[in-house]
């Protein structure tokens, strides 16, 4: 379902950070990083970031300036990596490396007709999670003392996972599946400026008359990122059809249409791989200072790029209260 569609269904609400403050979020590191990560090479030159052997390390700005967000309201991350991509979303990278590459062309053309401005939007949507970018990320979270997990296959049903079973407060991602993987709260707007938004899946049930199983199926009705969905049929469309006939097989039947794989992508939804081999550890003690040098001594990023975002984390280990951090 596309995220507009979601939009329309879910139950949403702004929430003030001293609500949720002292809290644990799961946070889909792919999610979280990539918005950073884009954002920096679209408004930074690549000068910053960018080794002398031409390897780029834009997550390392987007993380220091990212990370102070959880520490200033006393909120404990945790990042859930992505494991291996289930077969049901092939289509679904497929199509976005296609985007990407098609993004790649536009860019080359922008550059040689010297359109600076169009060239950097286009290299930002050009960005992928690099192995240099997965595993720099990790070792300065290590640095850092700032737990992950990695999940068995998807981050955002391990997001999911992690808040349901209440080992954690809240997932926290910009992407609506994991209100159809089960997440009981999550946390939107993250990377964004002023207060979050609070997605709950047992509002968004009761407001619309729903189980979660009739959600999930109005969902792939729509389509979602592992199915493409019934031509003709948008969220208010899959709502009536579901209160109408039921479920997603008696849909399908009235209208002669049929989804690829639907039993595989409605279980994925219901009990996606996940684990409960990870801590959630709340006493984070950052060695700002060895991150720092990570960061501009070994990786050669600008200091001046990323002394604020390494001075507020600072600063939040004196507003939070040391008892909080060590």
């Amino acid at each position: 379902m596309g995220n507009a569609d979601l939009r329309s269904l879910a139950s949403l609400r702004e929430v003030e950070f001293a609500e949720i403050e002292g809290s644990v979020v799961a946070v889909d590191a792919h999610n979280w990083l990539y918005r950073y990560l884009t954002t920096t090479v679209k408004w930074t030159s690549d000068e910053v970031y960018t080794t002398a052997d031409g390897t780029e390390v834009a997550n390392l700005v987007g993380v220091v300036q990212g990370l102070p967000k959880f520490f200033e309201h006393d909120l404990t991350p945790v990042f859930v990596f992505d494991g291996a991509v289930t077969e049901l979303k092939a289509d679904e990278i497929a199509e976005r490396r296609e985007k990407r590459e098609a993004a790649e062309e536009r860019r080359a053309e922008a550059e040689a007709a010297g359109d600076a401005v169009e060239a950097a939007r286009l290299e930002a949507r050009t960005q992928r999670l690099t192995d240099t970018i997965q595993s720099t990320t990790r070792e300065l979270f290590d640095l850092l003392d700032v737990p992950y997990v990695e999940a068995p296959a998807e981050g955002e049903a391990q997001c999911a996972h992690m808040a349901a079973s209440e080992r954690v407060d809240y997932a926290g991602s910009e992407d609506y599946d994991t209100l159809l993987f089960g997440a009981p709260r999550t946390l939107r707007q993250l990377t964004s400026k002023g207060n979050p938004e609070l997605m709950d899946l047992a509002a968004t049930l009761e407001n619309l008359g729903l189980t979660r199983e009739e959600l999930i199926d109005a969902a792939m009705l729509c389509g979602t990122d592992f199915n493409e969905g019934v031509p003709g049929i948008g969220p208010k469309t899959a709502l009536t059809e579901i209160r109408e006939h039921g479920d997603l097989w008696a849909v399908l039947d009235a209208r002669g249409a049929e989804i690829a794989n639907a039993e595989a992508v409605r279980e994925l939804f219901l009990n996606p791989p996940a684990t409960d081999d990870y801590d959630v550890d709340r006493d984070i003690d950052p060695d700002v200072e060895a991150a720092r040098r990570y960061v501009v001594e070994e990786w050669g990023v600008a200091a001046d790029e990323v002394e604020r975002g390494f001075e507020r984390i600072e600063e939040a280990q004196v507003q939070t209260g040391l008892d909080r951090w060590t």
